[in-house]
């Protein structure tokens, strides 16, 4: 009794002490500002000196507002920015000069006017395995992991970032393997289930327990002697009945010996305006709004991928030089973002990316640069509003007035592996995406691969006259490829092939 005084006088006398502490710790930091989004787009307004935006085109065909789905209309601005012309007007002829020369320009113009820059005193990110066991995927034995890298938030600790991910390796795997890493929620396959002498262990406790709290129990269980509380999960059998489509995604990277990453982008950076206070933006800025060339949400979960990608560096059981990254439509454009700026992802599968991915700014068919200087305005720099200003101290400017496009990014992925993915609008792949203008896009970026000694998509690179080949044609004998299933809004369709075709250029089985 008189320990437990000691004890409950301590803590009476502590607590007082650890929570005078903890304000003043906060007390010497600014608060985070809290804006709604609309405040802090007409924040980010105000900085740029725009009073007024064009509105976007609705996705409802039947809206007064309705986007553009005629593709006599779709080209207001036929001609692209030359992806091989310098600023100064020299022609880029050799990879040198790619490298050295244009690779630059083209990143200082992304950076600055279209995503964003990532500042230079991010902090660092350490990592720590939360879970470790071995589970199944499908019939698989896997070896799972679900990891935390927790962002070192010393300079401004009001602010939490704890970026999730789970990976996932064969068990069976006689070395290194590739990776997928998929932005998504990070969790686990199926928990690992306990053998069978194991859970006769545990079952023969619950049971004595549940004896010693309810002694009438004894006689019940003698009655059912075979009863336990916890049953053996029964494993699928071979004559099971099974899905008629392919299997998930996941399991086909398993059966192919890869392995796979989620990484959860939410926990990076929030997806919405009112966030940029928050996550890994607001903590670098502790607390205070963007300034126009800072980083967006995009750009955020791509720096986010590229954290990972340090932590898979250090996983002896992951091939770390054959590293891809996926994602579909907000996170389809994160995709082709990490894989522009982070050389070290050495392919992608760019799902139905739309506007922001690889959607040509200059194309007038479905979502418009005004869409995502709308809503979307979070996902890119703040400069990037500019270019749907309708009324500003600089006059008002369009998408042709971006200094860069589409095609410009896939460019800067070359020459590493780039599948572009779509499904069809039919099955709800809509056509507010714009396929063929992420086609023409894909088309567009062709000579930078063959610069770089890569293939391309194998057609002319006349960007005006190049159609879509037809549904479920893949274009896929070059480390630049396109193919558009029969399938909505998803890439899983195409993940078989995408696989097999990875699997050719990284001498993969």
């Amino acid at each position: 009794m008189k320990k437990i005084a000691t004890l409950y006088l301590v803590l009476i006398f502590s607590f007082p002490l650890y929570a005078q502490q903890l304000a003043e710790k906060s007390g010497s930091y600014p608060p985070p500002v809290t804006f709604t989004a609309e405040q802090d787009q007409a924040n980010m307004m105000n900085q740029l000196g725009i009073k007024a935006l064009r509105p976007g085109p609705s996705g409802d065909e039947k809206a007064p507002n309705h986007a553009n789905y005629d593709e006599a209309l779709a080209n207001p601005y036929p001609r692209l920015p030359d992806v091989l012309t310098l600023k100064n007007g020299g022609k880029v002829t050799t990879a040198k000069q790619w490298i050295n020369q244009r690779r630059p320009e083209l990143i200082e113009d992304f950076e600055c006017e279209v995503y964003g820059r990532i500042p230079a005193n991010v902090p660092k990110v350490t990592w720590s395995v939360k879970v470790a066991e071995r589970e199944f995927v499908g019939f698989f034995p896997v070896v799972a992991k679900q990891l935390i890298g927790h962002v070192d938030n010393s300079a401004y600790p009001l602010i939490d970032v704890n970026i999730k991910m789970t990976l996932v390796l064969p068990a069976n795997a006689k070395g290194p393997v590739p990776v997928l890493m998929m932005f998504g929620r990070s969790t686990l396959p199926a928990p690992a289930q306990p053998l069978a002498e194991d859970l006769e262990k545990i079952n023969s406790a619950i049971k004595e327990l549940l004896i010693k709290e309810h002694p009438e129990l004894k006689a019940v269980f003698e009655r059912y002697p075979a009863y336990n509380p916890i049953q053996e999960k029964e494993f699928p059998g071979f004559g099971a009945p099974r899905d008629p489509g392919d299997p998930p995604t996941n399991q086909q990277l398993i059966a192919a010996g890869w392995g796979y990453v989620l990484i959860d982008p939410a926990s990076i950076q929030a997806d919405n305006g009112a966030g940029l206070t928050r996550g890994i933006i607001g903590l670098v800025n502790k607390g205070q709004p963007r300034k126009p060339d800072d980083w967006g949400a995009l750009r955020a979960w791509s720096w986010g991928a590229a954290r990972a990608l340090d932590y898979l560096e250090t996983e002896p059981a992951v091939n770390s030089k054959n590293v891809g990254i996926e994602g579909v439509s907000r996170y389809g454009k994160a995709a082709l973002v990490t894989l522009a700026f982070e050389p070290r992802f050495k392919m992608g599968l760019i799902g139905s990316s739309g506007e922001g991915g690889a959607k040509l700014h200059r194309r007038n068919f479905g979502e418009s640069v005004e869409n995502l200087t709308g809503g979307g305005y979070y996902w890119m720099a703040g400069n990037f509003l500019k270019y749907g200003a309708l009324e500003a101290t600089f006059g008002a400017k369009t998408a042709n007035d971006i200094p860069v496009d589409a095609h410009e990014l896939i460019a800067l992925c070359a020459p590493r592996l780039t599948f572009i993915s779509y499904g069809i609008p039919e099955q709800g792949d809509a056509k507010w995406l714009d396929q063929q203008g992420s086609y023409m896009a894909t088309v567009a970026a062709g000579p930078v691969f063959k610069l770089l000694g890569a293939k391309d998509l194998g057609v002319s690179n006349d960007y005006n006259k190049e159609n879509m080949p037809p549904i479920n044609t893949g274009l896929l004998d070059g480390e630049l490829a396109w193919r558009q299933h029969d399938g909505g809004h998803t890439d899983a369709p195409n993940v078989k092939y995408f696989i097999q075709w990875a699997d050719k250029f990284i001498a993969h089985k």
